[in-house]
């Protein structure tokens, strides 16, 4: 058996592009990763829509996330075993043309049943592309353009989840709800068609298939998954169901631990892949990460709708900005920083700038104008290019090329369970700060303190009145709010500075010519 991580391996196998930057390669798998990412977002626009076409309850309506991004999460971790079992060109071409034709299921969708069974297999589909889209890019180009592919890689799984609510707004607008899933077929038949003359064939290897670790891993992960998206709807640990998909996912993840330990390599995931530091220290960098950028991310549309009377388009405009600045960011630190610049360093400039974008939106309140709760996404969209390229480089640099799908696959469904982790998280952190503020702005406010007879005279109103009473109420709901939002943003902002720690575990990037520290 070969090593699992060796930095000999991992840095003096020949690229399979030779020296230059293959275009057509990049574009094809940048495209893969695109239908996956465009697909988890663009698709929250659209459920209003969709509830209203199919009847549905907001309990029920869920579904159409929780069945897509469950399935998805269970099987990522399987992409280094499929594709050594079938090879990494099949597997690819395969999960472009099941995620295509779930896709076109979805828009032809009659049901609220057939709905969630079709994204159900989106999501089994759809998982395997951006971990195999990662490991091609790293295995198509010898490091010195590793950075410059990494980039264009990051354009589309950064930038695009910024944009998608936008284009799914005006898809949903202009045409119909259906129209977020056929917009997947072009781009699938294109990538399907580049990958197809780019890739070339591999041949699969004979391996066992481990029932046990598979079974193990699968229930560990989707009910933690599940918790994840329904925990909010079930009121958490109130719930029974909850608190039995909890137990079972930690027993089973203890039991999968240990069963995978025992079985080494011959497990169907290989943990020992954990035993790099760079690549462990990653995964914990790019699961809290994810947290910090996502968590704002879904909070910023709610803020803006909520509490400052945006429209749906309006709000979307507001992230364009953020990622204009992302993909920036990315370009700049592949094209140009990656190789000058320590990428410890890089990543640790890019955690400070996202964590000061938050702390700045996490400073407006209700007066605030369009710019001043843009402009903090941009600042945080500055940094992301500079934590995304250094840390995906970083974290395979010193993985053997035969480990390379298996540690993306990894790597992948960590960032995935970090953004679901992320935005359950704060929105439960959310619902409890707001909680806490409405009691104690209700306990100091009375019908004749001065500040309130200040706000109600100049309406013409008292809070002796029904009508005072409510403007007083809704007024009271709205500043708890504020208070809310804001101190869930500076949560996220503090959290970017906490990882910078984990950064000083890494060794130092061979990417811009200096040799690694000793491990």
């Amino acid at each position: 058996m070969t090593s699992a991580a060796g930095p000999s391996d991992a840095t003096t196998a020949p690229a399979a592009g030779g020296g230059g930057f293959r275009v057509t390669i990049v574009i094809a798998v940048v495209l893969s990763a695109i239908l996956e990412v465009l697909d988890s977002t663009i698709v929250n626009v659209a459920l209003p829509d969709i509830q209203a076409a199919f009847g549905a309850t907001n309990d029920q309506i869920t579904w159409v996330l929780t069945s897509y991004i469950v399935a998805s999460v269970v099987v990522m971790p399987l992409t280094g075993f499929l594709s050594k079992r079938i090879g990494r060109r099949r597997l690819i071409l395969t999960a472009i043309t099941g995620f295509a034709l779930f896709s076109m299921l979805c828009g032809l969708s009659w049901s609220l049943g057939t709905m969630v069974l079709f994204r159900l297999g989106q999501g089994l589909f759809g998982a395997f592309l951006i971990p195999l889209s990662q490991s091609i890019l790293f295995d198509s180009f010898p490091r010195e353009k590793r950075g410059q592919a990494m980039a264009m890689f990051g354009l589309g799984i950064v930038v695009v989840p910024v944009t998608g609510p936008t284009l799914g707004a005006l898809l949903t607008e202009t045409f119909s709800w259906r129209m977020v899933f056929f917009v997947n077929l072009p781009m699938a038949i294109l990538a399907l068609l580049l990958i197809a003359g780019e890739l070339p064939p591999d041949k699969p290897e004979k391996i066992r298939t481990d029932w046990t670790g598979l079974a193990l891993m699968a229930l560990a992960i989707g009910t933690l998954q599940f918790v994840m998206d329904q925990g909010g709807t079930l009121d958490w640990l109130s719930s029974r169901v909850i608190q039995v998909a909890l137990i079972a996912s930690a027993v089973a993840a203890l039991f999968f631990m240990v069963h995978g330990l025992e079985r080494g390599e011959r497990n169907i995931v290989n943990l020992k892949l954990f035993a790099d530091r760079n690549f462990s220290a990653a995964c914990l960098v790019i699961a809290g990460f994810v947290v910090t950028m996502f968590g704002t991310i879904a909070l910023q549309p709610l803020f803006v709708q909520n509490l400052l009377g945006y429209s749906v388009l309006d709000a979307g405009y507001m992230f364009i900005p953020r990622g204009l600045a992302e993909g920036f960011s990315m370009v700049i630190t592949g094209a140009v920083l990656s190789n000058k610049i320590d990428g410890r360093l890089l990543a640790a400039v890019g955690l400070v700038l996202t964590g000061a974008g938050n702390l700045m939106l996490g400073a407006v309140n209700l007066n605030a104008g369009f710019w001043q709760v843009t402009w903090p996404g941009a600042v945080s969209g500055l940094g992301v290019g500079l934590v995304f390229v250094p840390l995906s480089t970083l974290a395979f640099e010193r993985i053997s090329s035969e480990h390379q799908d298996e540690a993306s696959g990894l790597y992948n469904v960590t960032r995935q369970l970090g953004s679901s982790v992320g935005i359950a998280a704060v929105g439960a952190l959310l619902t409890h700060a707001v909680s806490v503020n409405s009691a104690r702005l209700t306990e100091h406010v009375t019908p004749y303190a001065a500040a309130v007879q200040s706000y109600l005279h100049p309406l013409g109103l008292s809070p002796d009145t029904a009508q005072g009473a409510a403007v007083l109420s809704a007024e009271v709901a709205r500043q708890a709010a504020l208070l809310s939002f804001t101190q869930v943003f500076t949560a996220t902002g503090w959290l970017a500075f906490a990882l910078l720690p984990i950064l000083l575990i890494m060794t130092r990037s061979q990417g811009h010519g200096g040799a690694p520290m000793a491990h």
